[in-house]
């Protein structure tokens, strides 16, 4: 798949919790009142040894890599994408950036899956000038949890958030001024030394956690149902935002184990 058709126009152990046309009816955003991100059901199960919900689960793993890779990683689902051990950027500075000018080294793109389909790495190079791209559920802020825990050489750290497009000055969603926004609610990652265990971070990597103030975001206030200035945690997929992604600022953190369990 080309980067093209990944950002088209059209068309974040110690876890510390603080995009694309919906196939389905669009999960109604969450209206906050303070600057954190909202919390998210957890699934109905019992927890295992490392803190996990036991169950059926999807596994991914977000490995960081010392070295850029160059082999082609588009066929096949290994459960795992490759980052750079140090690199990417602060999710702060991108906000406001032209989405077009977005560099998308440490980023992986995420897509909803068609009907009959789930989770899938259809890319794992989030290293080459591309990145990566993953597949999940089109409803997975309603029907699914993610838990998270960092590994690896202990020291490591890294920031995942997760972002997405809002449209420019033109306010019309999905034209060349379309403009990246970051979610307020960063996954922050700390591989410290001893046993790590898992925790919920759905809030972070499910939901993007935003301010829409309908002065000057008309548009996404009209979309999203916004009358005065609000914090409001929208869903992956969301129609009123477009192009999700999570943004990975890495700084040496070699391993983060994902398991995506259904909701209870």
């Amino acid at each position: 798949m080309s980067s093209h058709q990944r950002y088209s126009q059209g068309a974040t152990t110690q876890a510390k919790t603080t995009g694309a046309q919906r196939t389905t009816a669009d999960i109604q955003p969450t209206v906050v009142q303070s600057t954190t991100t909202s919390t998210t059901t957890t699934a109905s199960v019992a927890a295992t040894g490392n803190g996990a919900p036991s169950g059926s689960h999807y596994n991914l793993n977000i490995i960081g890599v010392p070295k850029d890779k160059t082999a082609t990683m588009t066929t096949g689902d290994g459960h795992r994408i490759f980052v750079q051990l140090w690199g990417g950027e602060d999710a702060v500075s991108l906000n406001g950036k032209l989405s077009n000018q977005l560099l998308k080294v440490n980023k992986i793109f995420l897509q909803p899956a068609p009907a009959g389909e789930s989770f899938q790495v259809l890319d794992a190079n989030a290293t080459d000038s591309s990145g990566a791209l993953f597949q999940l559920p089109a409803d997975v802020s309603a029907t699914w949890t993610v838990w998270g825990r960092a590994l690896g050489t202990p020291g490591g750290k890294a920031n995942m958030t997760t972002c997405a497009t809002t449209a420019g000055l033109d306010g019309i969603l999905g034209t060349a001024d379309d403009e990246v926004i970051c979610s307020m609610g960063t996954l922050s990652l700390d591989r410290t030394k001893g046993k790590q265990t898992f925790t919920n971070v759905s809030g972070d990597l499910l939901f993007i956690t935003i301010v829409v103030d309908p002065t000057t975001n008309a548009s996404l206030a009209t979309c999203l149902g916004v009358t005065s200035t609000s914090t409001v945690a929208v869903s992956l997929f969301n129609g009123c935002l477009q192009n999700y992604f999570w943004n990975y600022d890495n700084q040496g953190l070699k391993l983060l184990q994902l398991r995506f369990y259904p909701a209870g």
